[in-house]
Protein backbone atom coordinates (compact mmCIF):
# COMPACT_ATOMS: atom_id res chain seq x y z
CA UNK A 1 0.00 0.00 0.00
CA UNK A 2 1.36 3.41 -0.75
CA UNK A 3 2.29 5.80 1.73
CA UNK A 4 -0.15 8.83 2.07
CA UNK A 5 1.61 12.40 1.25
CA UNK A 6 0.87 15.39 3.40
CA UNK A 7 1.43 18.47 2.22
CA UNK A 8 0.25 22.44 2.42
CA UNK A 9 -2.16 23.58 -0.12
CA UNK A 10 -3.15 24.26 -2.62
CA UNK A 11 -3.29 20.87 -3.69
CA UNK A 12 -5.11 22.19 -7.12
CA UNK A 13 -2.68 24.08 -8.84
CA UNK A 14 -3.04 25.71 -12.78
CA UNK A 15 -0.65 26.33 -14.95
CA UNK A 16 -1.27 30.15 -15.38
CA UNK A 17 1.67 32.12 -13.79
CA UNK A 18 1.89 35.83 -12.98
CA UNK A 19 4.19 36.00 -16.00
CA UNK A 20 1.58 34.97 -18.68
CA UNK A 21 -1.27 37.20 -16.91
CA UNK A 22 1.07 40.17 -16.92
CA UNK A 23 1.68 39.44 -21.09
CA UNK A 24 -2.01 39.22 -21.58
CA UNK A 25 -2.62 42.25 -19.97
CA UNK A 26 0.07 43.65 -21.96
CA UNK A 27 -1.51 42.71 -25.21
CA UNK A 28 -4.76 43.54 -24.19
CA UNK A 29 -3.59 47.28 -24.02
CA UNK A 30 -1.74 46.71 -27.54
CA UNK A 31 -4.86 48.22 -29.27
CA UNK A 32 -5.25 51.17 -26.62
CA UNK A 33 -1.26 51.92 -26.96
CA UNK A 34 -1.59 51.97 -31.02
CA UNK A 35 -4.97 54.45 -31.18
CA UNK A 36 -2.77 56.47 -29.01
CA UNK A 37 0.00 56.56 -31.44
CA UNK A 38 -2.13 57.07 -34.44
CA UNK A 39 -4.07 59.91 -32.47
CA UNK A 40 -1.60 61.86 -30.92
CA UNK A 41 1.74 61.05 -32.39
CA UNK A 42 4.67 59.86 -32.23
CA UNK A 43 5.50 61.38 -29.38
CA UNK A 44 2.63 59.27 -27.06
CA UNK A 45 4.86 56.38 -28.71
CA UNK A 46 7.74 58.08 -26.64
CA UNK A 47 6.18 58.47 -23.80
CA UNK A 48 4.92 55.08 -23.63
CA UNK A 49 8.53 53.94 -24.30
CA UNK A 50 10.46 55.92 -21.70
CA UNK A 51 7.53 55.03 -18.93
CA UNK A 52 7.97 51.45 -19.36
CA UNK A 53 11.69 51.47 -19.50
CA UNK A 54 11.62 53.64 -16.48
CA UNK A 55 9.51 51.33 -14.19
CA UNK A 56 11.68 48.20 -15.52
CA UNK A 57 14.46 49.81 -14.89
CA UNK A 58 13.14 51.32 -11.43
CA UNK A 59 12.63 47.56 -10.36
CA UNK A 60 15.63 45.97 -11.48
CA UNK A 61 17.88 48.49 -9.40
CA UNK A 62 15.85 48.59 -6.42
CA UNK A 63 15.95 44.84 -6.06
CA UNK A 64 19.75 44.39 -7.16
CA UNK A 65 20.35 47.58 -4.42
CA UNK A 66 18.21 45.39 -1.74
CA UNK A 67 19.58 41.93 -3.03
CA UNK A 68 15.87 40.38 -3.67
CA UNK A 69 15.25 38.04 -6.20
CA UNK A 70 14.85 39.42 -9.93
CA UNK A 71 11.03 39.84 -11.12
CA UNK A 72 11.47 42.05 -13.80
CA UNK A 73 10.78 39.13 -15.97
CA UNK A 74 7.30 38.64 -14.30
CA UNK A 75 6.21 41.69 -16.67
CA UNK A 76 4.13 43.20 -13.76
CA UNK A 77 6.38 46.17 -13.81
CA UNK A 78 5.87 46.71 -17.89
CA UNK A 79 2.34 46.99 -17.15
CA UNK A 80 2.35 49.40 -14.57
CA UNK A 81 4.65 51.54 -16.54
CA UNK A 82 2.37 50.75 -20.01
CA UNK A 83 -1.03 51.74 -17.50
CA UNK A 84 0.72 54.94 -16.01
CA UNK A 85 1.81 56.23 -19.70
CA UNK A 86 -1.79 56.10 -21.17
CA UNK A 87 -3.08 57.81 -18.19
CA UNK A 88 -1.17 60.93 -19.00
CA UNK A 89 -1.40 63.29 -21.25
CA UNK A 90 0.74 63.30 -24.53
CA UNK A 91 2.50 66.22 -23.31
CA UNK A 92 3.78 65.41 -20.18
CA UNK A 93 7.32 66.40 -19.46
CA UNK A 94 9.72 63.19 -19.99
CA UNK A 95 10.88 63.48 -16.02
CA UNK A 96 7.97 63.61 -14.34
CA UNK A 97 6.69 60.29 -16.08
CA UNK A 98 9.74 59.09 -15.30
CA UNK A 99 9.34 60.05 -11.25
CA UNK A 100 5.73 58.75 -11.71
CA UNK A 101 7.15 55.13 -12.53
CA UNK A 102 9.96 55.39 -9.48
CA UNK A 103 6.76 56.44 -7.16
CA UNK A 104 4.87 53.48 -8.74
CA UNK A 105 7.74 50.83 -8.65
CA UNK A 106 9.29 51.90 -5.57
CA UNK A 107 7.33 53.36 -3.16
CA UNK A 108 3.75 52.05 -3.40
CA UNK A 109 5.29 48.38 -5.37
CA UNK A 110 8.68 47.36 -3.73
CA UNK A 111 8.18 48.92 -0.22
CA UNK A 112 5.20 46.89 0.53
CA UNK A 113 6.76 44.44 -0.77
CA UNK A 114 6.85 43.40 -4.02
CA UNK A 115 3.65 42.39 -6.14
CA UNK A 116 0.94 40.79 -4.29
CA UNK A 117 1.94 43.02 -1.10
CA UNK A 118 0.88 46.27 -2.67
CA UNK A 119 -2.40 47.73 -1.27
CA UNK A 120 -2.71 50.54 -3.77
CA UNK A 121 -2.66 49.73 -7.71
CA UNK A 122 1.03 51.29 -8.46
CA UNK A 123 -0.25 52.94 -11.36
CA UNK A 124 -3.30 54.37 -10.10
CA UNK A 125 -1.59 55.96 -6.99
CA UNK A 126 1.57 57.44 -9.30
CA UNK A 127 -1.19 59.29 -11.35
CA UNK A 128 -2.34 60.74 -8.45
CA UNK A 129 0.78 62.03 -6.98
CA UNK A 130 1.63 63.66 -10.66
CA UNK A 131 -1.75 65.22 -10.85
CA UNK A 132 -0.93 66.82 -7.10
CA UNK A 133 2.19 67.53 -7.39
CA UNK A 134 2.25 69.02 -11.17
CA UNK A 135 -1.35 69.93 -12.07
CA UNK A 136 -0.69 72.05 -15.17
CA UNK A 137 1.16 69.84 -16.48
CA UNK A 138 -1.18 66.53 -16.02
CA UNK A 139 -4.40 68.66 -17.14
CA UNK A 140 -2.80 70.35 -20.31
CA UNK A 141 -4.34 68.06 -23.53
CA UNK A 142 -3.42 68.16 -27.00
CA UNK A 143 -5.97 67.53 -29.75
CA UNK A 144 -5.48 64.70 -31.68
CA UNK A 145 -3.36 65.83 -35.05
CA UNK A 146 -2.43 62.73 -36.88
CA UNK A 147 0.56 64.17 -37.78
CA UNK A 148 3.13 61.86 -36.07
CA UNK A 149 5.12 64.28 -35.05
CA UNK A 150 7.59 64.19 -31.53
CA UNK A 151 6.01 67.95 -30.67
CA UNK A 152 3.17 68.72 -29.34
CA UNK A 153 0.66 71.15 -30.73
CA UNK A 154 -2.05 72.65 -30.28
CA UNK A 155 -2.42 72.55 -26.22
CA UNK A 156 -5.23 73.61 -24.46
CA UNK A 157 -6.24 73.53 -21.30
CA UNK A 158 -9.57 71.82 -19.87
CA UNK A 159 -10.81 70.90 -22.59
CA UNK A 160 -11.85 67.77 -22.52
CA UNK A 161 -15.36 66.42 -22.99
CA UNK A 162 -15.60 66.29 -19.11
CA UNK A 163 -15.07 69.45 -18.27
CA UNK A 164 -17.12 70.35 -20.99
CA UNK A 165 -20.07 69.13 -19.50
CA UNK A 166 -19.06 70.68 -15.68
CA UNK A 167 -19.11 73.96 -17.41
CA UNK A 168 -22.29 73.09 -18.87
CA UNK A 169 -20.91 73.75 -22.53
CA UNK A 170 -22.55 69.93 -23.82
CA UNK A 171 -23.17 72.19 -27.23
CA UNK A 172 -19.61 71.73 -28.08
CA UNK A 173 -19.42 67.74 -27.12
CA UNK A 174 -17.72 65.47 -29.70
CA UNK A 175 -20.07 63.55 -31.34
CA UNK A 176 -20.66 59.66 -30.44
CA UNK A 177 -18.42 58.38 -33.59
CA UNK A 178 -16.24 60.76 -32.25
CA UNK A 179 -15.98 59.37 -28.81
CA UNK A 180 -15.68 55.63 -29.64
CA UNK A 181 -12.87 56.25 -31.71
CA UNK A 182 -10.93 58.89 -29.71
CA UNK A 183 -10.71 62.27 -31.97
CA UNK A 184 -11.01 64.08 -28.75
CA UNK A 185 -8.90 65.78 -25.62
CA UNK A 186 -7.75 63.49 -22.95
CA UNK A 187 -4.81 61.23 -21.77
CA UNK A 188 -3.53 58.92 -24.25
CA UNK A 189 -4.69 55.69 -23.45
CA UNK A 190 -8.49 57.27 -22.22
CA UNK A 191 -9.84 58.69 -25.53
CA UNK A 192 -9.73 55.78 -27.56
CA UNK A 193 -13.48 53.54 -26.06
CA UNK A 194 -13.54 50.94 -28.60
CA UNK A 195 -9.77 49.74 -28.55
CA UNK A 196 -9.75 49.47 -24.69
CA UNK A 197 -13.06 47.33 -25.17
CA UNK A 198 -11.21 45.72 -27.03
CA UNK A 199 -8.85 44.67 -24.47
CA UNK A 200 -11.52 44.35 -21.93
CA UNK A 201 -13.09 41.76 -23.82
CA UNK A 202 -9.54 39.92 -24.31
CA UNK A 203 -9.03 39.67 -20.56
CA UNK A 204 -12.44 38.46 -20.11
CA UNK A 205 -12.39 35.77 -22.88
CA UNK A 206 -8.71 35.07 -21.61
CA UNK A 207 -10.53 35.01 -18.17
CA UNK A 208 -7.30 36.70 -17.13
CA UNK A 209 -10.87 38.97 -15.28
CA UNK A 210 -14.12 38.66 -14.71
CA UNK A 211 -17.27 40.78 -15.62
CA UNK A 212 -18.17 41.43 -12.24
CA UNK A 213 -16.31 44.63 -11.48
CA UNK A 214 -16.22 46.76 -14.63
CA UNK A 215 -19.88 46.19 -15.34
CA UNK A 216 -20.65 47.09 -11.97
CA UNK A 217 -18.26 49.79 -12.06
CA UNK A 218 -19.49 51.48 -15.08
CA UNK A 219 -22.66 50.13 -15.12
CA UNK A 220 -23.41 52.36 -11.62
CA UNK A 221 -21.61 55.14 -13.11
CA UNK A 222 -23.82 55.04 -16.07
CA UNK A 223 -27.12 55.23 -13.52
CA UNK A 224 -26.07 57.39 -11.15
CA UNK A 225 -25.22 60.18 -13.91
CA UNK A 226 -28.23 59.32 -15.87
CA UNK A 227 -30.15 60.43 -12.24
CA UNK A 228 -28.38 63.55 -12.17
CA UNK A 229 -28.83 64.84 -15.61
CA UNK A 230 -25.08 64.36 -16.62
CA UNK A 231 -24.34 63.09 -20.14
CA UNK A 232 -24.64 59.04 -18.80
CA UNK A 233 -23.27 58.11 -22.29
CA UNK A 234 -20.09 60.48 -22.81
CA UNK A 235 -19.10 59.95 -18.89
CA UNK A 236 -19.06 56.35 -19.38
CA UNK A 237 -17.17 57.13 -23.05
CA UNK A 238 -15.25 59.60 -21.42
CA UNK A 239 -12.04 60.60 -18.81
CA UNK A 240 -10.23 57.19 -17.11
CA UNK A 241 -13.54 55.21 -16.78
CA UNK A 242 -13.01 52.37 -19.71
CA UNK A 243 -9.58 51.85 -18.75
CA UNK A 244 -9.80 52.04 -14.87
CA UNK A 245 -12.90 49.74 -14.88
CA UNK A 246 -10.72 47.00 -16.74
CA UNK A 247 -7.54 47.15 -16.22
CA UNK A 248 -6.74 49.50 -12.71
CA UNK A 249 -10.44 47.95 -10.89
CA UNK A 250 -9.51 44.38 -11.59
CA UNK A 251 -5.63 44.43 -10.54
CA UNK A 252 -6.02 41.16 -8.00
CA UNK A 253 -3.51 42.16 -5.62
CA UNK A 254 -5.57 45.61 -4.42
CA UNK A 255 -9.54 44.55 -5.03
CA UNK A 256 -11.53 41.92 -3.01
CA UNK A 257 -11.45 37.87 -3.44
CA UNK A 258 -14.94 37.42 -4.20
CA UNK A 259 -17.52 37.72 -6.74
CA UNK A 260 -20.11 39.67 -4.60
CA UNK A 261 -16.88 42.01 -2.76
CA UNK A 262 -16.16 42.39 -6.64
CA UNK A 263 -19.59 43.79 -7.36
CA UNK A 264 -19.74 45.81 -4.42
CA UNK A 265 -16.10 47.37 -5.22
CA UNK A 266 -17.08 48.42 -8.56
CA UNK A 267 -19.94 49.57 -7.33
CA UNK A 268 -18.27 52.06 -4.52
CA UNK A 269 -16.03 53.25 -7.39
CA UNK A 270 -19.24 54.16 -9.72
CA UNK A 271 -20.27 55.66 -7.15
CA UNK A 272 -17.20 57.91 -5.89
CA UNK A 273 -16.45 58.63 -9.42
CA UNK A 274 -19.72 60.15 -10.03
CA UNK A 275 -19.45 62.25 -6.91
CA UNK A 276 -16.00 63.65 -7.82
CA UNK A 277 -16.90 64.39 -11.03
CA UNK A 278 -20.13 66.37 -10.62
CA UNK A 279 -19.92 67.39 -7.08
CA UNK A 280 -15.83 67.98 -6.95
CA UNK A 281 -12.80 69.99 -8.17
CA UNK A 282 -11.49 67.45 -10.61
CA UNK A 283 -13.79 66.58 -13.32
CA UNK A 284 -12.31 62.99 -13.41
CA UNK A 285 -12.65 61.29 -10.83
CA UNK A 286 -11.66 57.13 -11.61
CA UNK A 287 -8.53 57.56 -10.23
CA UNK A 288 -9.03 58.84 -6.98
CA UNK A 289 -12.11 56.51 -6.20
CA UNK A 290 -10.06 53.51 -7.25
CA UNK A 291 -7.69 54.27 -4.61
CA UNK A 292 -10.23 54.60 -1.88
CA UNK A 293 -11.90 51.39 -3.03
CA UNK A 294 -8.13 49.66 -2.59
CA UNK A 295 -8.49 50.36 1.00
CA UNK A 296 -12.05 49.84 1.01
CA UNK A 297 -10.93 46.18 -0.01
CA UNK A 298 -9.52 43.73 3.19
CA UNK A 299 -12.95 44.71 4.52
CA UNK A 300 -15.16 43.50 1.36
CA UNK A 301 -13.10 40.41 1.10
CA UNK A 302 -13.70 39.49 4.77
CA UNK A 303 -17.08 40.62 4.86
CA UNK A 304 -18.01 39.15 1.31
CA UNK A 305 -15.82 35.69 2.17
CA UNK A 306 -17.60 32.18 1.69
CA UNK A 307 -18.12 30.08 4.87
CA UNK A 308 -16.95 26.22 4.50
CA UNK A 309 -19.69 23.64 4.75
CA UNK A 310 -19.57 22.44 8.21
CA UNK A 311 -17.38 25.78 9.49
CA UNK A 312 -17.99 28.09 11.60
CA UNK A 313 -18.45 32.12 10.25
CA UNK A 314 -15.25 33.97 9.50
Amino acid sequence: MNKLIVTASPHIKSGTTTSRIMQDVLIALVPASIAAVVLFGLRALLVIAVSVAASVLAEWLYEKVTGRPNTVGDCSAAVTGLLLALSLPVSMPLWQVVLGDVVAIIVVKQLFGGIGHNFANPAVTARIVLMLAFTAAATTWTQPNFAGAFSSVDAVSSATPLALIESGNGASLPSLPQMLLGIHMGCLGETCSVALLLGGIYLMVRRVISWHTPVAFLGTLFVCTALLGQAPVYQVLSGGAIIGAFFMATDYSTTPSTNLGRILFGIGCGLLTTVIRVYGNYPEGVSFSILLMNIATPYLSRLTRHKALGGVKA
